[in-house]
């Protein structure tokens, strides 16, 4: 309705003005030093209006021929945007096969036209390190770090892992450094870290990121405990090397009371001292822990000790005997430190107790060298047969029996506590 009312107002215009215009066009003289251009107002108008839109049209023109290769252009980088995001998914399943020659090959093809090229190059360069081409993966490397600009972290991550993949341990530890500068407590730079502490034997460094590692949640509560202790018997291990025994104690006074009174570390101290031949102080150790902690560990380090005051160890022994009860552990353990001192019949004794309770074949061993000393030597035979069918019965790993039988003496206590196997113990038995 409009358009109509416009061209209704126009067709009026046009009838009423018309007859004005005709008679008054005007006269327009352009001059030059061999033209005279005449013409009227009227026809000027119209020559104009034609160069207008002549003009338009050039320009309409030229805009869709350029529009065109802008299109060409933009249809080029879409086939490869494609192309790179269908080799992604090629190489995404490739990764799952282990075929690690064809991921990096797909990911590094058209890697630049990816959605992430960062992830692509990065994705080649672990596939790389895989099959060994460590060139390769360096370039990859580097293409990513050109391409992730500001954002270097994901770079960074996984140089140091591909590092502690080669055992380049130190540049492993420095590119560790850097990253808990920027992302202290990012979980895989955490994971990193404690990798690269634990190879480089960087047990304090260890300790300090444990208290990020455990609010994080990188690890449950046993595998940080395990670290922990892992950590600090490896500082322990430092430490005697340097300083001995000394150094031990006065490391070991500097430290928190939930570290002294932590069972675990107590065990590896101990342990630590008697390698030092330090046993009085591993004795003060061991006696004050009983009195807090019945441990079976900390009972298991009896026998090792070559104090100048026995006596002192049998008290607090037969202190636990009087809180707890006769258990095997107890007994075989008080038996061991009669035998030291030649005291046979209370030995026997106690290693009979110890073999009422439950079957081992240690303590069957340890009573028949008790009863040859008092000259029986039919019931030492016995009781080694009965340790030899014992020990042929069962496989060698479950000798001790049941699970309150005490420890076999091939291992430490804190080796049982690690998983670990360590130096069996000297024999308690005195000379002849």
């Amino acid at each position: 309705m409009l358009k109509v009312l416009l061209l209704f107002i126009l067709l009026f215009t046009g009838i009423v003005l018309g007859p004005l215009v005709a008679g008054h066009q005007g006269y327009v003289l352009i001059q030059t030093d061999n033209y005279n251009i005449e013409t009227s107002v009227t026809g000027l108008v119209i020559v104009l209006i034609l160069a207008f839109i002549v003009l338009f049209i050039i320009e309409w023109v030229i805009r869709r021929l350029f529009r065109t290769g802008a299109r060409t252009r933009r249809w080029f980088n879409g086939r490869k945007n494609h192309r790179a995001r269908k080799h992604t998914r090629a190489a995404l399943m490739k990764l799952a096969e282990g075929d690690y020659r064809q991921v990096e090959k797909l990911l590094a093809r058209n890697a630049d036209h990816a959605d992430q090229p960062v992830v692509n190059y990065l994705l080649a360069a672990e596939a790389a390190q895989q099959r060994g081409d460590d060139l390769r993966a360096n370039q990859y490397l580097a293409r990513a770090a050109e391409v992730a600009d500001n954002d270097q972290l994901p770079v960074d991550i996984t140089r140091v892992r591909i590092q502690l993949a080669r055992h380049e341990d130190h540049a492993a530890r420095h590119g560790v450094d850097r990253l808990l500068e920027t992302a202290p407590r990012h979980p895989e730079v955490l994971r990193l870290a404690e990798q690269a502490f634990i190879r480089t034997r960087a047990w304090q460094s260890l300790l300090d990121i444990l208290p990020a590692m455990r609010k994080v949640q990188v690890y449950d509560d046993e595998a940080l405990n395990r670290a922990q202790n892992q950590a600090f018997n490896g500082l322990m291990d430092q430490i005697m090397e340097e300083q001995g025994s000394e150094g031990l104690n006065r490391w070991w006074r500097e430290q928190s009371r939930k570290v002294r009174n932590d069972v675990p570390l107590q065990v590896a101290l101990a342990e630590h001292l008697i390698e030092c031949n330090d046993h009085d102080t591993a004795q003060r150790l061991i006696v004050k822990a009983l009195k807090h902690h019945a441990d079976d560990r900390l009972l298991l380090l009896l026998p090792r000790l070559k104090s100048g005051d026995p006596e002192q160890v049998e008290k607090a022994l037969r202190q636990q005997i009087r809180q707890q009860g006769d258990t095997p552990l107890l007994d075989s353990t008080l038996g061991q430190l009669l035998m030291k001192r030649g005291e046979w019949q209370a030995a026997a004794e106690a290693f009979r107790a110890a073999l009422k309770q439950r079957p081992d074949a240690h303590d069957y061993a340890w009573l028949a060298d008790v009863l040859d000393r008092l000259h029986k030597p039919e019931e030492s035979a016995q009781m080694r047969r009965e340790g030899l069918i014992l020990t042929l019965a069962a496989p060698q790993s479950k000798i001790s029996g049941p699970a309150d039988a005490p420890a076999a003496p091939s291992q430490t206590p804190a080796a049982a506590a690690a998983g670990t196997l360590k130096t069996p113990p000297a024999d308690p038995r005195p000379d002849a």
